[in-house]
């Protein structure tokens, strides 16, 4: 009895092709079908399958924070992958979400990524306000930003995507626990660190003044203060979501007074002290 032969996979149209690889996540794609032929390969580097590049549950499933992501061989490496993922999109690119990239690749995605709607740089201590500003500047139609342990990004930053970017509705500023910090980053990750004692008030005056239609932020072990927070909040009437935890210059009192205008308010984080409640 001969051999049957089965059907040439390689032979699928190209909507076919691109039917099935949307199925597949980019991890799945990158290692799999790229490989099998050239027309797959051409298949994966389709504009409508590279609109969203998200290392970030990567990230997540990996125990703890390894050493080798802090080197600036890991920063290169991810740089380059964001700008592939930038060319193959032909500046169609909607969705990043990333950790330890550089000014270098952040700039890239500003100059070519117009219609940029989600940007998450988070651990990003090679990314500064230099990218960030194009950011603000080329990309208008951001709705979802998280800067969150990026020191280097400051308040000039939120500043400007404030007045640029007037379809932000998730802001995400998170700050390290101490403790984290001298566990999981390397000792001059922060090379000053009192220089963010200054930013908490700022950044809620700014956020307060320029994103009014937040829906969703969140400031962990941010240093604003109950007059920060009130200013934050008059200004955000629409916020649904508030994450405040670890914020140890808030006080109870501060916190319900600033919150009381928030008729929207689904969810709120509050400091963990043992005196603070709601």
């Amino acid at each position: 009895m001969g051999w049957e032969l089965g059907p040439d996979w390689t032979e699928l149209t190209q909507e076919c092709l691109l039917d099935i690889f949307s199925r597949l996540s980019l991890e799945e794609r990158w290692t799999g079908p790229m490989f099998v032929c050239k027309t797959w390969m051409n298949g994966c580097q389709d504009p409508s399958l590279n609109l969203v590049f998200d290392l970030e549950t990567k990230f997540q499933s990996l125990p703890g924070s390894l050493s080798c992501w802090w080197s600036p061989e890991f920063g290169d490496k991810i740089d380059s992958v964001l700008r592939s993922v930038v060319d193959r999109s032909e500046g169609g690119l909607k969705e990043v979400r990333i950790r330890h990239c550089t000014d270098s690749s952040i700039s890239y995605v500003a100059e070519r990524c117009p219609n940029l709607e989600v940007l998450s740089v988070k651990y990003c201590p090679k990314v500064t306000d230099d990218s960030m500003l194009k950011i603000a500047l080329m990309c208008p139609n951001l709705k979802e930003l998280d800067i969150s342990f990026s020191y280097k990004i400051s308040c000039v930053c939120v500043d400007m995507v404030g007045k640029n970017c007037k379809n932000i509705q998730t802001f995400k500023r998170n700050l390290m626990d101490p403790a984290e910090v001298m566990k999981s980053v390397p000792s001059n990750y922060m090379e000053d660190p009192s220089i963010f004692l200054i930013y908490g008030n700022i950044d809620a005056y700014v956020i307060g003044k320029h994103m009014h239609q937040l829906k969703h932020l969140e400031l962990r072990f941010s240093t604003l203060s109950d007059n920060g927070l009130a200013q934050l909040c008059e200004g955000c009437l629409n916020l649904e979501y508030l994450d405040l935890f670890g914020c140890s210059k808030l006080t109870n009192d501060g916190v319900t007074n600033s919150i009381s205008n928030l008729k929207h308010l689904k969810v709120i984080k509050i400091p963990s002290f043992p005196a603070f409640t709601i």
